[in-house]
């Protein structure tokens, strides 16, 4: 592979978005919506959770199906060109995804993942209706 690969391959990669996707567009202006008010990416937890209820110690991580290798899913099926890199890359992010939960479960906060195939306004509801029955600490 030449220095031209490389940096084009670079230059792709740096445009996919880590903050403020589709899905996680859609999340948020539902719960917006049902006057529900949160935080986004905070720093002070680990994994930096896509939404954030302090008051409620709720973390939410809305996730591509395919950059977080959501299992059975057909959106996260692997490209055929350099599998072996991206089943790395995927099982890497699953792993840090692991940890993430983990030390937030051991702080005391729930968890909640979104799926970007399980969106629909059925799941957002629902999504809704735990946040706002889950009771706010002191």
């Amino acid at each position: 592979m030449d220095i031209f690969d490389r940096q084009k391959r670079s230059e792709i990669m740096s445009r996919i978005r880590g903050k403020n996707t589709k899905p996680e567009l859609r999340v948020r202006s539902c719960l917006h919506t049902a006057g529900l008010r949160y935080v986004l990416h905070d720093k002070r937890l680990p994994g930096r959770p896509d939404i954030v209820f302090p008051s409620r110690r709720i973390a939410i991580f809305v996730h591509g199906c395919f950059w977080h290798g959501h299992e059975g899913c057909k959106k996260a099926k692997l490209p055929e060109t350099r599998s072996d890199f991206w089943q790395a890359k995927i099982e890497s992010n699953r792993e840090r995804d692991t940890r993430n939960r983990e030390m937030l479960e051991a702080l005391g906060w729930q968890v909640r993942t979104v799926w970007q195939c399980s969106i629909s306004d059925d799941s957002l509801f629902q999504l809704v209706d735990e946040t706002v029955s889950t009771p706010r600490h002191g």
